[in-house]
């Protein structure tokens, strides 16, 4: 929605602007990890500035940062329900990821449709399954930071495609998703990916769809 934000970090004031955005009306920022391309405290204090209601920061429950002016620091407990608004919900499972940036993915619950962000990280851990069993997502916005092909070395960290192929055919199988689940790429590395036309062909026969700048979707 217009008023929720996920991630702070590296250009994100470019990010608002060509989402078209008004950061005067972001009441809540969701953080994935602290790397610093996800969050950076100036940044959060940028949009917090002039606030009548401090900024919402949501991270997980045993994350340790520099706690930003004007801003209400929300830790998440695993697998628990939050209310962001009437309307919205949201629950975080750890990440796969390196543990000491906090990771953890967001499922959010928007009038009943169900969509996890999950990135960054690689494949989903065990613990999070047993909360994600519990749920049917409607669409799934899933870290594809490597490009078509096997062997890279981020395997702990990060997805390829053929990981998000497999990923997305065991997650069928439990049935945290189907294949009425929108399946969006997110997080590509331009340096280790083909063209955007040429990645989305790729993976056309896959149906996953991938992101780009100011993209917008309907559930």
């Amino acid at each position: 929605g217009d008023n929720l934000l996920i991630d702070c970090g590296m250009h994100v004031i470019d990010s608002i602007r060509i989402a078209k955005k008004d950061s005067s009306k972001i009441t809540d920022v969701f953080i994935t990890h602290f790397h610093a391309d996800h969050f950076i405290k100036e940044h959060v204090e940028q949009i917090a500035r002039g606030k009548k209601l401090p900024l919402k920061l949501w991270c997980r429950q045993d994350a340790r940062l520099p706690k930003p002016e004007n801003v209400d620091v929300i830790r998440i407990e695993e697998g628990k329900y939050y209310t962001v608004s009437p309307d919205v919900k949201v629950m975080a499972v750890w990440a796969n990821h390196d543990e000491k940036s906090f990771p953890q993915h967001y499922v959010f619950d928007v009038e009943g449709k169900k969509v996890m962000y999950a990135t960054d990280g690689a494949w989903i851990l065990s613990r999070a399954i047993r909360y994600l069993k519990k749920i049917n997502l409607d669409a799934l916005i899933v870290d594809a930071t490597c490009g078509d092909y096997t062997g890279d070395y981020r395997i702990g960290d990060h997805n390829s495609i053929p990981m998000i192929r497999l990923l997305v055919s065991s997650l069928k199988n439990l049935g945290i998703i189907n294949d009425r689940t929108k399946i969006y790429l997110t997080h590509i590395a331009p340096s280790l990916h083909k063209p955007h036309d040429e990645t989305q062909k790729l993976v056309k026969k896959d149906g996953f769809i991938v992101s780009y700048d100011g993209m917008t979707f309907n559930l």
